[in-house]
């Protein structure tokens, strides 16, 4: 409990540091203000390692993608990937819920780093021009997408069928994905306390081509990361 408690204080406040100085980039160009997304990454691991005696251990480096235009599909169980997997690629573009970018300062920050809004599960003149979007940053940027294809974070041993925007994403891109298989939940739930004194696994898998269609697409990304997650949890 009190770990659990000095990790609160200290990761926040390093975020709200980190928030702060970092005002005076939304001057400057989009770069400067990816460079404070990194940086919150590595806190959350510094954060991690000193507080809860938690690894971190990435596989499947050989597995990243370069030289070409790619998206990341990574599971979803914690809040750690949405800050640590920015370290890993070259500063992705998250997809997020649209009321995000209403919080102060922090939706300024989404913003100013280009990540792109939707409202769920609903029909909106935005959502309508969503793919556009998606098709737009890709064209124009070397940065990565990144989905989350479970929709939100779920716990460890659950196994949610994957949501048919991924697909959809997929073929609009025409472009292969990387997916990542991440085991956070065990030690940063969505809910209730963090553990101590284990590994949070990033495993890197073997990219899908383009060119399937989105049916076999979303099978095979599916039985891949839950596959990988049965081996590393």
């Amino acid at each position: 409990m009190i770990r659990n408690f000095l990790f609160s204080i200290l990761f926040f406040t390093g975020i709200i540091f980190i928030s702060i100085i970092f005002l005076p980039s939304f001057f400057l160009p989009r770069q400067v203000v990816l460079m404070g997304g990194k940086l919150m990454g590595h806190w959350a691991s510094f954060c991690l390692r000193i507080v809860l005696s938690v690894k971190i251990s990435i596989k499947g480096k050989e597995n990243i993608i370069n030289n070409e235009k790619f998206f990341i599909a990574a599971s979803h169980q914690s809040m750690f990937e949405t800050f640590y997997l920015q370290t890993i690629f070259n500063s992705p573009v998250f997809i997020l819920k649209k009321e995000l970018l209403l919080i102060p300062i922090f939706g300024w920050y989404l913003k100013k780093i280009g990540s792109i809004s939707i409202k769920r599960n609903k029909v909106t003149k935005d959502n309508l021009g969503f793919f556009d979007d998606i098709s737009k940053m890709m064209a124009t940027s070397n940065r990565p997408l990144i989905i989350f294809p479970q929709g939100t974070r779920v716990l460890p041993d659950e196994r949610p069928p994957f949501k048919k925007g991924a697909s959809r994403i997929y073929e609009q891109l025409n472009v292969t994905c990387q997916p990542v298989a991440i085991n956070s939940g065990y030690v940063w739930p969505k809910k209730g306390k963090k553990k101590s004194n284990k590994t949070i696994t990033i495993s890197i898998l073997k990219p899908i081509p383009s060119g399937l269609t989105k049916e076999n697409f979303i099978q095979i990304l599916e039985k891949n990361i839950y596959s990988e997650l049965d081996l590393i949890n």
